[in-house]
């Protein structure tokens, strides 16, 4: 009994937060509006809110609202006056996308909290975050950056959007060997745009409800790293042209009467009617490309910003009226693309969605392909309705072509008319029941529903990318585009000689090259690209020293020269490099 009452004790001396809800919650005693057990109820709630279900209202952008069960995920006291508190939640059997900052007073207490059951990890600081003090922007992880392939392999999952990747399971344990808790992970993640140390908690809180973007108010769908002073924004103002952020609508208007952007800042490469597309070069736009990455990575969940948008080309569809150049969508692909992709990111922005652009973005990078006589194919893997996207197109592609010819044709001659590669004809002919085996052979028969569906949408009125509207030249990047020099080699206490490969243990002196202030430097292997150990920033005139690693043996038995004289753009994003770009 004693024990009982200490605990209960302890429980009552626990400090919270004289916060907006706790004064409701004791206003509401006072008036009697409260049941002792509702009362005991909300202060349990308040005092340890994460993970904790109730009902939430849910309020549309057309002003509608009805209460979902939800799951509270974070919770953050504002800097508004007075403070107020406010809450991530999750509504439960509803896609990610829909998650958002809630105030408590949105909160429904009478049906009843569904508490987190006692085993459960709890969360440090009562589940609250102090948000209050500031600091300076968090840095990013010293670990040595990994080739691109490795992370597209921890890339988290993407949720129902236009681009690729795949949904994460919301249960994910990534609680092993972290280096945070969960909470200053995400506040670092939300405020600063840090890369996560937990991969999975990068698509949990998003840091922004809405944007106002032209004459569309878009309700947004993940997090994006935009700066720390705009984490608290419940609606960002987007310039629809150069597409420079501010907190307020005045202060968007001050800008565009100085804004004298009215498209892309590209190439126009093709128009047709109201339709245009423009060529950017991530190199020559780092601001804009930038802040495209930055829009488009809120209603991206999947996708990894990287620091670098120079080995990028851009692609913007744009629809004009009188006003200038709208943008669309957009996708971007690789200068070099290892191997063979012809789009890195895809998106179609959600206001433009259902009006079958994302299939004109989709047809207009086959059609870039074709000019290049080369096949291609979007990075795997493709998100639910990525996968549905393209799916479509290849099917409505391929379906049409065989129905265009009378003569028997391969796989292979299908890819060469078409642009698309044998293994995406392949799996769209397999998930459309296309494939038959006969005879000892497989053939390829198309279903009578097949073809009654392929009829009808065509004769739906749609868009379709004309090539002779077309025009574009493909750009050949040389290596010493492609490649910076940024060191040459000194010294080493043994050079290796032909067939011979590195020393472990021994050191390399790098200098920085003529003309160049500070670089940083990292080597890598030239045998596989692979990044074995992380360089630092050296000045002009000035040297460092590394020690070669027992990575740098080749495993093939071959030689394993370690190259510090080249910053590959395609494999290399150093990580004191602040650029951002979605891969």
């Amino acid at each position: 009994m004693m024990k009982d009452e200490t605990e209960n004790n302890t429980e009552m001396e626990t400090p919270i937060p004289r916060t907006e809800a706790m004064e409701v919650v004791e206003q509401d005693n006072i008036n009697d509006h409260l049941t002792p057990e509702l009362r005991s109820q909300m202060i349990k709630f308040i005092a340890s809110p994460v993970h904790c279900k109730l009902f939430v209202e849910k309020i549309s952008m057309k002003g509608d609202s009805e209460y979902r069960k939800a799951e509270i995920i974070l919770a953050r006291e504002t800097n508004k006056k007075p403070s107020t508190l406010e809450y991530y939640v999750h509504y439960v059997e509803f896609n990610k996308r829909l998650d958002e900052w809630v105030p408590f007073k949105r909160l429904d207490f009478n049906r009843g909290v569904e508490f987190p059951k006692p085993n459960a990890k709890k969360t440090k600081k009562n589940g609250h975050l102090d948000t209050s003090s500031t600091g300076s922007r968090a840095s990013t992880p010293s670990h040595s950056v990994k080739k691109r392939q490795d992370s597209e392999a921890n890339t988290p999952g993407g949720g129902q959007d236009d681009i690729i990747g795949e949904e994460i399971d919301k249960e994910t344990t990534a609680e092993a060997d972290e280096e945070f808790s969960k909470e200053q992970e995400i506040e670092k993640l939300r405020t600063s745009g840090s890369m996560t140390q937990n991969l999975s908690e990068i698509a949990r809180v998003k840091n922004m409800n809405r944007i106002q973007m032209g004459e569309h108010e878009i309700e947004t769908w993940y997090f994006s790293p935009y700066p720390k002073e705009y984490a608290y924004c419940d609606t960002l103002y987007i310039c629809e042209f150069c597409l420079l952020y501010y907190e307020s609508h005045k202060q968007l208007e001050r800008h565009r009467t100085r804004c004298q952007l009215q498209h892309p800042p590209g190439n126009e490469i093709y128009r047709k009617d109201d339709i245009s597309f423009f060529e950017i070069d991530g190199r020559k736009q780092k601001t804009w490309c930038r802040n495209l990455c930055l829009l488009s990575k809120l209603f991206l969940d999947h996708k990894m910003l990287y620091y670098d948008v120079d080995p990028f080309l851009f692609y913007c569809m744009t629809k004009r009226d009188e006003l200038g150049c709208h943008l669309i969508g957009y996708f971007s692909k690789e200068k070099e693309s290892a191997d063979n992709y012809n789009v890195a990111c895809i998106l179609t922005l959600p206001q433009y969605q259902r009006h079958g652009y994302g299939k004109l973005l989709i047809a207009f990078s086959y059609e870039l392909s074709k000019v290049e006589g080369r096949t291609g194919s979007p990075e795997k893997p493709l998100s639910d309705l990525g996968l549905m996207s393209y799916r479509a197109y290849w099917t409505d592609t391929i379906v049409g072509f065989l129905l265009s010819t009378s003569e028997e044709v391969t796989i292979e001659e299908i890819s060469q008319k078409t642009a698309i590669t044998t293994q995406d004809i392949l799996h769209t002919l397999q998930s459309i029941g296309a494939l038959k085996y006969y005879r000892g052979q497989h053939i390829i028969c198309l279903g009578d529903k097949v073809v009654e569906q392929w009829e009808r949408i065509q004769q739906k009125k749609k868009r379709v990318i004309s090539p002779e509207k077309l025009d574009w030249r493909p750009i050949h990047f040389t290596s010493s585009q492609l490649s910076t020099l940024i060191a040459t080699v000194l010294s080493t206490i043994t050079q290796p000689g032909e067939g011979e490969t590195w020393i472990v243990g021994q050191t390399v002196t790098i200098s920085i090259a003529p003309g160049k202030k500070s670089e940083t430097v990292n080597l890598f292997l030239d045998h596989d690209r692979s990044i074995i150990i992380g360089g630092g920033d050296i000045e002009n005139g000035k040297t460092i020293h590394f020690l070669v690693p027992a990575s740098a043996v080749n495993p093939n038995g071959g030689p394993a020269m370690l190259i510090a004289v080249y910053r590959i753009e395609r494999y290399l994003n150093s990580v004191d490099i602040v650029n951002i770009n979605i891969v």
